[in-house]
């Protein structure tokens, strides 16, 4: 593809309360087996784009863990690859990534040193599947500067969280408001764009210039018309986890067969970092109805329409009921869990009960709570 991806994983979002105190959003955990970046990573391969930059920062170590290896999403090439960058000090800079704009700037020689002509920018919180080259065709086809990638969302739903966009008859996009209070449309940016590299540095150096840091408010927003930018809509799945509900609601889509089929056994596929562990055991006793138990579990109770990830052990007599359970989780003899998202490595103690009975309660294991104070 004449394109190179930039994916921009490196906010910090309280939304997520505690579950982002242990990793970035990119990192967590999705359908049992994934990370949230697998799946635009999975994109940017299946869409044959060879070099690929992650820009990371808020909380990295466990995102830096999982993309150590390159090879897992066929990165591991001679030419292009992947490339993770980091806030660094250097003798013209200091400070940390201050936005979106400011991120590419401060790696602005990945630009630089590369010779394709478009840029793909997407976002590591995304889970979706889509071939950027069908983006690619539409912006060269419109003669475009910017394309943003957008769908329509029910009028219901939040969308005061989200960048909101009209567009006119030719898809040129004539207005663009960062997470209006009252908005005016129910077409939302998805976080993707197509740019041209050289016109990304320009941009992004006069940015700079300006003390400017955001890609949304000083690029897309500002130049909406000076440049010719238009709106790509799709239709299928697209989530962004942007709070404990939307985690929550995204890695309960995947118990949806439909929704599984489509990504994991329809062509492209969704790859992610692969761990050597036994397939999940089902003691006597067990009983697991609609849900998805991953691999290296062993199961003695009862699971109903819940996700169970990896290396989770679930006693005797325990209920676990439309709950997440992350990976490494030890949960002891007569616990109820119903509603709830159990964070990763903890323990539960024995004839312990959990439930959301407001929203989605998140149950953190006490020594670890210590330590994130």
């Amino acid at each position: 593809m004449r394109a190179i991806g930039i994916i921009l994983a490196g906010g910090n979002n309280r939304r997520m309360k505690e579950l982002s105190k242990k990793r970035a959003i990119g990192a967590m955990p999705i359908a049992g087996s994934y990370r949230s970046i697998d799946f635009v990573l999975s994109n940017m391969t299946n869409s044959r784009i060879q070099k690929v930059a992650v820009l990371t920062q808020y909380n990295a170590r466990s995102l830096n863990e999982h993309l150590s290896s390159s090879k897992w999403w066929d990165f591991g090439r001679k030419q292009g690859g992947l490339f993770v960058y980091t806030p660094a000090v250097t003798a013209e800079n200091s400070s940390w990534y201050r936005g979106t704009a400011d991120a590419i700037y401060q790696n602005i020689h990945f630009l630089k040193d590369s010779h394709e002509p478009y840029v793909v920018i997407a976002s590591g919180d995304c889970v979706y599947k889509m071939d950027y080259n069908k983006v690619l065709e539409y912006h060269i086809q419109k003669k475009a500067d910017i394309t943003v990638v957008c769908k329509d969302l029910p009028k219901d739903a939040p969308l005061e969280r989200y960048g909101t966009l009209k567009m006119n008859e030719e898809c040129r996009i004539e207005e663009f408001d960062e997470k209006p209070i009252v908005a005016k449309s129910n077409t939302i940016s998805c976080g993707i764009y197509v740019i041209r590299r050289r016109l990304l540095i320009e941009m992004m150096e006069k940015c700079a210039q300006e003390d400017r840091y955001d890609f949304v408010k000083d690029v897309l927003i500002r130049y909406k018309n000076q440049k010719s930018i238009y709106g790509y809509k799709i239709k299928d799945y697209w989530k962004n986890i942007a709070s404990v509900q939307d985690y929550y609601d995204t890695n309960m889509d995947f118990l949806d067969p439909e929704i599984r089929n489509y990504f994991f056994k329809q062509y492209p596929d969704v790859y992610s970092k692969v761990d050597d562990m036994p397939p999940a055991k089902y003691n006597s006793g067990a009983q697991v109805k609609n849900s998805l138990v991953s691999s290296g579990c062993i199961v003695n109770g009862t699971i109903e329409n819940s996700v169970i990830f990896k290396k989770s052990f679930i006693g005797n007599n325990c209920v676990i009921k439309n709950s997440i359970i992350l990976n490494d989780v030890y949960i002891a003899d007569n616990t109820y869990i119903e509603n709830c998202i159990v964070e990763s490595r903890g323990t539960i103690p024995a004839n312990s009960k959990f439930v959301g009975e407001e929203g989605i309660k998140i149950v953190v294991d006490e020594s670890d709570r210590m330590l994130m104070q």
